[in-house]
Formats: structure tokens, sequence, C-alpha cells
């Protein structure tokens, strides 16, 4: 465009958004501002004056070399692509069973446990109201329930992840089935998926297992363990998932889960772990919104942020040490009950964006899940999401496709600057412990959760089927919500309740004064966590001993 041109009058941007009035803000005029979720402005447009090339050296690099911005894997997907890792969890042993196998049959290549509510409570099947069980998770309680959920499951060949708060009781009875079956230790591998004691505190306020002093304690022990016994067990996933989950924007949500593994790294350190070996076993677990790119700069900020951190802030010499390894899920709070339908192509933009950003595995949710608990077809859509963007859409081609963009490096950038800022308050707030203990984190995440819904309820964030595209008279029937068979679950709480009076009651007894006089001592806590799992002592009966020696977590009151 000339300098003499009008606006309006040729082919140009700036003519076409004087024409039409576009919403954009910025030099050329508009109407109002454009701002993603983390409060970043976004422009129509961006070119090299954004972000040059001549970063690419420092900002960029190449896939699997400092500063992992492209990716940890030279690779990546292009090499191996990410594992299709469904988190499931409903009914009884026997129900998560069926599932579990329906999935690995339709290809998903690893397997996830989420335990039920019952559990996250800390208490037994026999301690919670029937019609409660199983409508968020599957009831597993001992050994025995472990081994029939993981009935026909190679254990030895195939990849775990336990949903599993400390002291995490379903690992344990994971160890026992091993046992039981005969499988060496090394050969399981996997992740403690719910092993960041902080992501409950702050956002699953009803999910209070231990006090944090006590759940420290069980943590770190529960490291050691598996670095001296599961050595390819992962047996740290710190947790983003729930804070954004709860209303943290993507930066808050990256800011205040690189703060936690800062704090979860010094704990270990402290504990004489060497900085190269534990770090490696870090891995992390995050929310991923539909708002696409700035969840891929999200992803691709985070990584280069941990590297730094990883390398010089504990001086891990070992690059493998500086990978910021991590699962994504699916958002489930984008999912609408309205036109539940729609939550197809929303899934399938969220796991775009979390192949684009570079993850390690991915879980793709379920269209019914703001309903209920998955049910069997739209778990089956579910995975056959992942299917079609691996071999349909053709996105494991090239090595991190957006690399090079303007608008992504410069979003990238400027996710990184707004990470360090949340990342600097909870410094100033005496780290994370901290900042938890008094608040700090539970106000952030209640003031940006209140903000996106005022912009909701304005009509400045559009969802579709909720304030936007909305129809009087829609008939679109809801999929019928999962309940596991009562008469089933009624058995299944028999055949426990007649479990614990036909066991060895004197060797439950010593399992549990063992594992009462280690969490006094200075014996490894979770060893007897482990050993009394073996003893066929229950998931309730662990978490109460602990309680009684360790303390019994209250939530923090905000005001």
């Amino acid at each position: 465009m000339t300098e003499d041109a009008k606006p309006g009058t040729d082919g140009t941007l700036d003519a076409a958004l004087s024409r039409w009035k576009e919403r954009y803000d910025g030099e050329i005029g508009t109407d109002r501002d454009v701002v993603n979720r983390s409060g970043i402005r976004i422009k129509p447009i961006y070119t090299p004056k954004d972000w040059s090339s001549e970063n690419y050296d420092k900002a960029l690099g190449m896939p699997g070399e400092a500063p992992f911005t492209r990716g940890i894997y030279a690779t990546m997907h292009r090499g191996r692509t990410w594992t299709q890792r469904q988190l499931i969890g409903l009914g009884t042993p026997s129900d998560y069973n069926g599932r579990v196998r329906i999935l690995l049959d339709k290809g998903a290549t690893a397997i996830s446990l989420l335990p039920c509510n019952s559990g996250f409570r800390g208490i037994d099947c026999d301690e919670s109201p029937v019609p409660l069980l199983g409508t968020c998770g599957t009831v597993i309680n001992t050994v025995e329930h472990m081994e029939t959920a993981l009935d026909g499951v190679p254990i030895d060949k195939i990849s775990t992840a336990m949903n599993d708060p400390t002291p995490f009781t379903l690992f344990a009875f994971l160890l026992g089935v091993a046992k039981r079956r005969g499988v060496p230790l090394d050969k399981i591998t996997g992740t403690a998926n719910q092993s960041d004691y902080i992501s409950h505190f702050v956002a699953n306020h009803m999910f209070y297992r231990l006090s944090q002093p006590g759940a420290r304690r069980v943590f770190v022990d529960h490291v050691k363990y598996c670095r001296d016994r599961v050595p390819n067990w992962n047996p740290v996933s710190v947790v983003g998932q729930h804070m954004q989950q709860a209303g943290a924007t993507p930066a808050e949500t990256m800011g205040f889960t690189l703060s936690t593994a800062i704090q979860y790294a010094e704990d270990c350190i402290n504990a004489g772990m060497d900085p190269d070996h534990v770090l490696r076993r870090f891995t992390f677990f995050f929310d991923i919104s539909i708002s696409m790119f700035e969840e891929v700069a999200k992803f691709r900020a985070g990584r280069r942020i941990w590297a730094r951190i990883a390398r010089d802030r504990f001086g891990c010499k070992d690059p493998r040490a500086w990978r910021f390894k991590f699962h994504g899920q699916t958002s489930g709070v984008d999912l609408t009950r309205q036109q539940p339908l729609n939550n197809i192509a929303r899934v399938a933009v969220q796991a775009m964006a979390g192949v684009m950003g570079g993850l390690q595995s991915l879980h793709t949710d379920s269209y019914d899940e703001a309903i209920a608990c998955p049910s069997e077809e739209p778990a089956k859509i579910a995975v056959a999401t992942q299917n079609i963007l691996r071999e349909e859409a053709h996105l494991c081609d090239v090595i991190d496709p957006l690399g090079g963009s303007f608008y992504v490096e410069s979003l990238t950038d400027e996710m990184e600057a707004k990470i360090l800022e949340v990342m600097e308050i909870i410094e100033n707030a005496g780290g994370m412990y901290a900042a938890v203990d008094t608040g700090l984190v539970q106000r952030m995440i209640g003031r940006s959760a209140l903000a996106f819904q005022n912009r909701v309820e304005a009509g400045e964030e559009g969802i579709v089927g909720v304030n936007v595209f909305t129809s009087a008279n829609e008939t679109v029937e809801e999929p019928e919500p999962y309940r596991p068979d009562r008469a089933a679950m009624e058995e299944h709480v028999r055949r426990f309740r007649a479990f614990k009076s036909d066991r060895d009651q004197q060797q439950v007894s010593q399992a549990l004064s063992d594992l009462a006089r280690a969490a006094n001592g200075a014996e490894n806590v979770y060893e007897k966590v482990v050993d009394a799992a073996m003893a066929d002592v229950t998931h309730g009966e662990i978490v109460a001993c602990l309680r009684a020696e360790l303390g019994f977590g209250q939530p923090v009151m905000v005001a």
C-alpha cells in the first residue's frame, strides 16, 4: 500500500480492516481488544517485526536439543507417536477390565486407572453409600481388586498410569499383582499420575487424605522406593490439570506447575537424591483448553523454562534431566451439557493443540463427560479421534509444524513472560508450599475463574450452544448417564466384607503396626505401604493408619 493510498479502496489488510471494522485493536484502528485466556493481547497479523528468525538458535534450536522449545526428542512424533493413554474409571474392577480391553482393542496403547471418589476420600467401599460407588471411578481397595481390573493386561509389556494421590495405594496394589504374576519390578513402566498432592490441596478441596507435612514425607519416600526398586516407573507427575480445570489461566497453570515442581525437586535433592537421576523421572500432566494457539505456546514456553531450571537452578548436567515430559488431557471444563455432540469437535481441536504442542501421551475426553462417567460408544469415539489425527490428518509428518510462525513464536515469548511473572509471585511468597498455605494460589485461581465466567455471561467469550447459536426449540437428547449395575456393586461390597473377615488378622495387625512405626521413625514409609498392601491391608486401613500418625489434611479457608 502506497503512502497516498486510501484505506478501504484496495486489497491490503489495512484497507480490509478499516472497511469491515474488525474487532481487533491496534495501530490500524479497531473496535476492541482480542485477549486470550492468559490476558495476552492478540494482534490481527504477525510479521518479522514481532519475531525475527535471528532469534532461531537461542529461542528455538533443533528438536531434542536445548532449549527444547521444539520438543524433547529429535524426531518427536515422526519417530514415535504419542502414547494413547485413555483415563478410565468406572464401576467394579470387572467393569473396568471390560472397558480397558475394548479400548486396547480399539487402539489405546497404554492404560490409566481412575479410582472411585470414595478412594480419593481415603475410605473403603464398605464405608460409602452403594449408590455413589463407581459413578466417577473404579472401586479398587485391595490387591485382589487390582488383579481383577488388570486380568489379561500384560503389565510387563504395557505402560500403566495410576491416578493415585498419596499414599499411592493403587501403585502398591499394582506391585502386588506383579509379585503374584512373577513379573520383575524393573519391567513395570508408567507413571504415578496424581502424585502431586499440592494440586489436590489447591484444586480438589474435598479430596484430602493426609496433612501437607505428612504427604510430603510419604512423597519423598515413594520417590526413593521407586528409584531403588522400580527403576522404570515415573514416581513424580506434577499436575497442572487440576488448577486449570479449577479456573487458572493457561499461563497461571504453567507457572503454578513449575513452581510446584521446584518444591518437589528441592525436597528430593535435600533428601540426598542425585538431581541428574531424579529429575529424569519428573513428568507433568496438563489440561488442554480449546484456546489452541495459546495452549501450543504454553507447552513450548514451559519446556524452555523447565530446561533452564533443571540446568541452572539444580545443576543437572545430563540433558535427559532437562526434558519436560508431559501427558495432556483435553479439557473437560470446556465441554458442555448443551448440544453435547459438539464436544466431539472441541476434543479434536484440543487434541490437535496438544499434539502440535509436543506432548508425550494423550487422553481425549468422551463427548458425554460433561454429563456423567463416559459411556462405551463415546469412549470409542474419543480413541478414534486420536487415530484419525495420527493416521488421516498427517499431524505426525513434520516435527514442530508451527515452529517459526511469527504468531506462534511471538506468543510463546509472551507466554514465557507471563509464566515467569506468576513464578516470581510464588517465589516472593516463599515458594509453592507457603503460597498454598496462605491461600494465595487459591485466590489467584478464584479470581481468574470468576473473570472468565463474567466474560461468558457478558457474551465476550462465545460458547456454542450456551450463549451463541442456541435454539429455544432444541430437542437434542442428552446421552444416558452411566451408572454401575446396583446389584453387581452390592455384591462387590459383600465380597469385600467377607474378604476382610477371612484374611489373616494377625498379619494385617502386624503390617499396620510396622507402618505406624515407620511413620514415626526413620524407615521408608512407602516401603511399609507396599508391605501392608501385600499383607491384605486395604486402602482405607492404610490411609487411616497414616492419618492417625501423620495428620489429616484440612482445606485452606480462603476469604
